[in-house]
């Protein structure tokens, strides 16, 4: 049975113990029946637990796995209980939480928390099945990174203004709708119009600044713009102020919570705020929850830090 609460204090109360927490994680991994993460067998009456554990034995392929294989929780050495925490933590802070804070509060080591926090985002990430964004969609890219002048000398590069330096994050917001955010490579025409055409349906109402590269989107798009350049922020219903709120938002994570992120690591803090954003309706217990449901997928060390 998959527990409800609303609360932290409510979440431990419903899963006192690590075995109620693991009953939980099983209650949500085979919600639709139980398969095997090692072969992929979904016959029921072919996967068995060995009496008095928490083993299960597949008949099919003759192999032995526990409930958190094939999940961001194998090989894990923490507690379920421990990682719930986290969970609670990550889905339901506004701004996300530092590694270093997560660490001092679990009681674990800055190491472990990291990838503790590395493992969630991996988990959060956005599907690319999802169904495209429709109806009023904001459009806007940002750069982000510390500022030049803030640097240490020896940091500083020297070249120019702008982009230098930093990490070039698009995002798209549907009003009253979801949110989609990730890297780019550059600003160019190409890049952008392909990353709203991969999240866009044709048709839609396209809201962005006077920006060169998103000059051609009238011919698949209702493209309306706004000049920032010349100091106008809303003509009629065109305006970009929500996606820019969502930059304000990481920019306050970046800044305020994390100090520094690696342009390697970026999409992951991406998918962590997406995925807050796009569940904002629900309660607290609810986002925790589903997280939970899309935990599949292993996170290895070595895979995180290549």
């Amino acid at each position: 049975m998959i527990q409800s609460f609303k609360t932290l204090p409510q979440l431990f109360a419903a899963l006192p113990t690590e075995q109620s927490a693991i009953d939980h994680l099983t209650a949500i991994r085979w919600a639709n029946g139980k398969f095997c993460p090692l072969c992929g067998n979904a016959n029921a009456a072919k996967i068995g637990t060995l009496t008095g554990t928490n083993t299960h034995k597949c008949y099919e392929c003759r192999k032995r796995f526990s409930i958190k294989v094939g999940t961001i929780f194998q090989d894990t050495k923490l507690p379920l209980r421990t990682w719930y925490a986290a969970i609670w933590m990550i889905t339901n802070h506004p701004k996300g939480i530092a590694s270093t804070t997560l660490a001092t509060d679990l009681g674990i080591t800055q190491k472990s928390a990291w990838f503790v926090l590395h493992r969630l985002r991996h988990a959060a990430r956005t599907d690319s099945f999802n169904a495209p964004l429709s109806g009023e969609v904001e459009v806007d890219e940002t750069a982000v990174g510390g500022l030049e002048k803030n640097k240490h000398e020896s940091k500083k590069k020297h070249v120019g203004r702008g982009l230098i330096g930093k990490t070039v994050v698009m995002g798209l917001v549907q009003r009253g709708g979801q949110v989609r955010a990730g890297v780019i490579d550059n600003v160019k025409s190409e890049t952008l119009h392909g990353v709203i055409q991969n999240h866009v349906e044709a048709g839609a109402t396209v809201y962005t600044d006077e920006h060169r590269g998103y000059r051609g989107l009238n011919a698949r798009y209702d493209h309306q713009t706004v000049n920032h350049g010349a100091g106008e922020y809303v003509s009629g219903k065109a305006t970009t102020n929500a996606v820019e709120s969502l930059w304000a938002l990481f920019k306050r994570q970046y800044h305020g919570t994390h100090h520094f992120i690696s342009p390697k690591h970026m999409d992951a803090y991406l998918n962590e705020m997406t995925f807050r954003l796009n569940r904002r309706d629900m309660d607290k217990g609810q986002r925790t929850t589903a997280l939970l449901s899309q935990i599949e997928g292993p996170m290895p060390w070595k895979v995180l830090t290549a």
